[in-house]
């Protein structure tokens, strides 16, 4: 007799004849130019940042919108802050919620400055008010100086952001190693602020396990945007000294959080529905496949999106049709849940 499984997943997804030929090309194109740049660890930090700006790395230049606004919130220490970059719609509507964002760049590279297109086109299209946080970064500060200000951030909005914006903190969202601290300050939030209700959290291809110890992450070598060696220099920058054991904390690691156990200690019993996205060409797939499983076991909706073919940081990659897709669902998922969350 047949068997239904628990578990389904569209296995075509992941196979090669799936990959169009376009996502073959930009990946050859990526591949090129991983090879032939430089890396941070040779350049040295701060020339690299300073070459990122200038549009001489693999992603291109920034492009600084004059309508965002740049601002602050205290942080943990008392002689300083956080810094912000706020974006509101432009048709100058009251907003329905604030979005938070994290950056990625392995906890080493790029800044809340460098996302002002995307944070402004969500910020038009789903009505809301889009902030960008600027945590700090290592190697001059690893962890978990970056994660306490992304918490701090967070809370602080929580607690005041109606008053100053005019609306609740309704979304977390971040890519990469922002993935791993939206992830990271939804947990937080759940146990500081626990009677807040988060909308959504956005997760596109977030790295969840910072002790680089899944199988995918482990044997991908390929010179595609990222692989192991590569996220091990970002990590030892991020956690120096830190054994595999404590990088698995899970307030290092969110995948190593008991989420059933945080799930069952909310209030809302449930831990706050998720959007994940990844491609099949990125090493950090099973953070994706294992985080969103844990998620949905632990009482979460957890939409995931998989890309056939796709490489790390697919959603940068302005005008591909994978760029654009990824961005539709982000849209979708954001309307879709600040709705409930304002019928709520």
């Amino acid at each position: 007799m047949p068997f239904d499984s628990d578990l389904s997943i569209d296995a075509s997804r992941f196979h090669p004849e799936s990959v169009s030929d376009e996502t073959r090309k930009i990946n050859a194109f990526l591949t090129d130019i991983t090879i032939r740049s430089p890396r941070w660890y040779e350049v040295g930090i701060v020339k690299y940042r300073q070459m990122h700006e200038a549009g001489e790395t693999p992603l291109p230049a920034p492009v600084y919108l004059p309508e965002a606004e740049d601002a602050t919130v205290p942080s943990r220490d008392a002689d300083r802050l956080i810094p912000l970059r706020v974006y509101r719609p432009d048709n100058g509507a009251p907003s329905q919620g604030l979005l938070l964002h994290f950056h990625g760049g392995g906890f080493v590279l790029a800044s809340h400055k460098h996302f002002d297109s995307t944070l402004q086109m969500y910020a038009n299209r789903c009505q809301v008010i889009a902030i960008s946080v600027g945590y700090r970064l290592a190697p001059e500060n690893p962890y978990p100086a970056g994660m306490y200000d992304c918490l701090d951030a967070a809370e602080y909005l929580i607690d005041h952001g109606e008053e100053e914006h005019g609306a609740p903190l309704r979304f977390l969202a971040g890519e990469s190693a922002g993935g791993c601290l939206a992830a990271l300050t939804a947990f937080h939030l759940m146990r500081s602020r626990a009677s807040h209700r988060l909308a959504g959290v956005i997760l596109p291809y977030g790295e969840f396990d910072v002790s680089l110890s899944l199988p995918k992450v482990m044997s991908f070598t390929e010179p595609l945007m990222i692989n192991f060696a590569a996220l091990q220099r970002f990590n030892d920058a991020y956690a120096p000294g830190m054994s595999t054991a404590g990088r698995k904390h899970p307030r290092v690691s969110p995948l190593y959080e008991d989420m059933q156990a945080l799930a069952a200690a909310s209030p809302h019993q449930s831990l706050p529905p998720a959007l994940f996205l990844c491609g099949t060409e990125d090493p950090l797939l099973d953070d994706t496949l294992l985080m969103s499983a844990k998620w949905i076991i632990a009482n979460g909706e957890a939409v995931v999106r998989v890309f056939s073919g796709a490489p790390h940081g697919f959603t940068l990659l302005a005008g591909t049709r994978m760029a654009e897709e990824a961005a539709e669902l982000i849209v979708q998922f954001v309307q879709e849940k600040l709705a409930a969350a304002v019928a709520y």
